[in-house]
This record gives structure tokens, sequence and C-alpha cells, in this order.
């Protein structure tokens, strides 16, 4: 019989061993006032509770020695999120070194309270997110898989599944890269310069697109052990299903907490009290590109607004609204929904609602870089960062 360490899915094991880990660069970090292991130690954590997890679930006491090869569908999940993880941390340690320093804690830093809230916010952005492998991979979901109950792999879930990964993991992939690139052709004088071609030219948000799909996609893989060969469903079918609350509550924060909300009106703001040539062109943009979901800017165009503002996650609380009276270039308060001339005032029916851009996406170069992940202060993402 399988080693049960601390309960049933190893949810107080892997909590612990988050905690403890975090702690550890935390200390290292809050100490030393040293922000380039603060994406590292997230992007890490993934990768060593997936692969904790499936060795725990594949061994036998009372000597703990290895006896089974873990199942292929437990193995395919935990190099999923390990490759994913792996790329996103170094991405994330290639750029901070390059740079020298996180803004996301200039006023953090040297404040322990406010410090090690982020830390404690990652720590739940890795447990939580980590929840479908952790889940998958425990002893009493790993011990039915190597007894033959549950159906191998190559299900239908497995086959979408893996689909969505590989997506989202491309996409999320070539977004960073290209975001990059642009970054490092930008001069002093392309401030307010956005990204808008290759993924960017599709989405404002590739990256979120990426994390987005393929953490659902790990998720869907390891829906498959929720039902036995013969149809009946397993005592922890329900568990398995809960898992999706690591997916979910990544993609509520993105959209809804500290991703998207922030990104989207700072860039606009600050476009349009540049006026002139430049928020002409993010108008535009803004209009003809979708926010989240990849699509051809000629159809985004024509898609009615109620549609963006529901379907196509282009909510109304990310829409930067400026003053009455005010004028692109003139600065002040201007929103998102910017009038269709820029000589005139406001109208809300020569509106699109699309003046947003994310500045974590590194088209605004003055703004936080974004991480993939919905952390504070910045938000990532991997969760971009890790984004984060």
């Amino acid at each position: 019989m399988a080693i049960h360490v601390l309960d049933r899915y190893y949810l107080g094991l892997t909590a612990i061993i988050t905690v403890g880990y975090q702690l550890i660069f935390f200390a290292i970090a809050f100490t030393f006032k040293f922000d380039k292991v603060t994406d590292f130690a997230g992007g890490t954590n993934f990768i060593i509770l997936a692969i904790v997890s499936l060795i725990l679930g594949s061994r036998d006491p009372p000597f703990n020695t290895v006896t089974n090869i873990p199942p292929t569908r437990q193995l395919v999940v935990t190099i999923f999120l390990s490759v994913w993880a792996a790329r996103l941390a170094g991405f994330l340690l290639f750029r901070i070194l390059r740079s020298g320093h996180d803004s996301r804690f200039d006023d953090k830093r040297d404040k322990f309270l406010p410090f090690l809230g982020f830390w404690i916010f990652q720590m739940i952005w890795v447990w939580t997110v980590s929840l479908p492998v952790t889940v998958l991979n425990s002893s009493t979901v790993q011990s039915s898989a190597l007894s033959g109950n549950l159906p191998k792999f190559g299900t239908a879930n497995d086959i979408v599944g893996t689909i969505m990964f590989g997506i989202g993991f491309l996409c999320e992939s070539i977004a960073d890269v290209q975001r990059l690139r642009f970054r490092e052709r930008l001069s002093d004088n392309d401030k307010l310069a956005f990204c808008k071609n290759g993924l960017f030219k599709w989405s404002r948000h590739p990256n979120y697109f990426g994390e987005i799909l393929l953490q659902f996609g790990i998720f869907t893989i390891a829906s498959s052990d929720t039902r036995y060969k013969n149809g009946n469903r397993p005592f922890f079918a329900s568990v398995v299903y809960a898992s999706v609350t690591g997916p979910v509550l990544l993609t509520l924060l993105l959209l809804f907490v500290s991703g998207l909300p922030l990104s989207e009106r700072l860039a606009a703001k600050k476009r349009y009290e540049a006026g002139g040539a430049i928020w002409d062109e993010y108008r535009v943009y803004l209009k003809r590109t979708s926010i989240l979901i990849p699509l051809p800017p000629s159809l985004y165009s024509r898609i009615p607004v109620f549609l963006k503002r529901t379907l196509l996650f282009e909510f109304p609380n990310y829409v930067f609204t400026p003053s009455p009276d005010s004028q692109p270039g003139q600065g002040g308060n201007q929103p998102a929904d910017a009038p269709q001339q820029v000589a005139s005032p406001p109208s809300r029916n020569n509106i699109d609602g699309n003046i947003n851009r994310d500045a974590e996406h590194g088209d605004d170069p003055d703004a936080a870089p974004n991480d993939h992940r919905a952390l504070p202060p910045h938000s990532a993402s991997t969760i971009s960062s890790a984004a984060k």
C-alpha cells in the first residue's frame, strides 16, 4: 500500500514544503536587499512540488524504496508543469540579472511586513496553481492507476489537454521573446512605444492567454482520472475536480485583481496625456486588437462592443476614462474610452472602449515588467511571474 504523507492527497505536505522554501528565500532577499531570487524561488518551487509528489506517490513503506514506475499520465503532467516552471524561472532570472533590480519592491524592500506579504502571496500562488499535479500525483490516485482501474494515457481529455498545454506554452514563450527583443531595440526617446507585432498583433496580452490556457490544459489531463474503466466514479474524483481551483484562481487574479486592471488603464493614460501620433496609433491598436484571446485584427474590430465586454473579456473596469474637459496631450485623467476625434471631447457614441494596454507586458517600458503572475504589488506570470 502506498505511503500517505500527512494526508491522502499531499496537500499538507506540499503546503509545508512551499512555506519553508519561500521563507528561506524571503530571508535571503530581505537580509541582503536582493531582488534576484524572488521569481527564481517561485518558479523552482513548482518543480520541487511536482517531483516530490510524483516520487512519494509511487513509494511503498516501510523503506520508502521506489517500487513502481509512475503512470504515464502522472509523468506527463509532472513534466509539463516542470518544463513550464523551468522556462519561466530561467527567463525571469535572465531578465532580472540584466536589469539589476525589481521595481515592484522599491517601496517594500526595506519594510518587513509589506515585503513578507508579497512572499506569502507567492506561497499561495505556487501551492494553489500546483493543485492539479499534486492531487494527481498523490498515492491515493497513483495507486488506483497502477492497479489498472483507471484508463491509460490517451483519452480524449489527455489529447485535448496536451494540445492546450502545447499551444499555451508556445504562445507564452514566443510572446516573452518578442517582447524582450522589442525592448532591446527601444531608445530613450521611445518610452511610449508599444509592441504591436508578432503575437501582440493578435492579442494585447498573449502571455497571459498562454499561461491560462496551459494551466487549464494540465487540469484537463488530470481530469481523465475521474472515471474508472468500467465507467464508475472513483471516490477521489471530487478532489481531482476541486483542483481546478488552481487555474481558476490564476485566471481570476490576472483578470480582476493584479493583472489586466492595473496595466490597462496606466498604459492608456500615459499615451493619452502624451497625445499626438502615439495616442492616435495606440487608440487604433486597441480598437483592433483583442485584449486576451488572439484574434485577427480585421475580425476583432468588427465585433460589437457588448460582445467584447463580455465574451472576449474587454470588461469596463479596464477602461481608462479621461476628464470630460481634457484633451489628448494635455495630461489629466483620461479614459481608455477615448473619443474617435482627438480634438473633440469624449463621446460615448464614438467610444469603442478598447483603450487599454498591458504595461506589464513590456509594451510600456516605464511600467513594471509582467512576470506572468498575479502577484502584488505589480501583479504578475509566471502567476507570469510568473508571467507570471
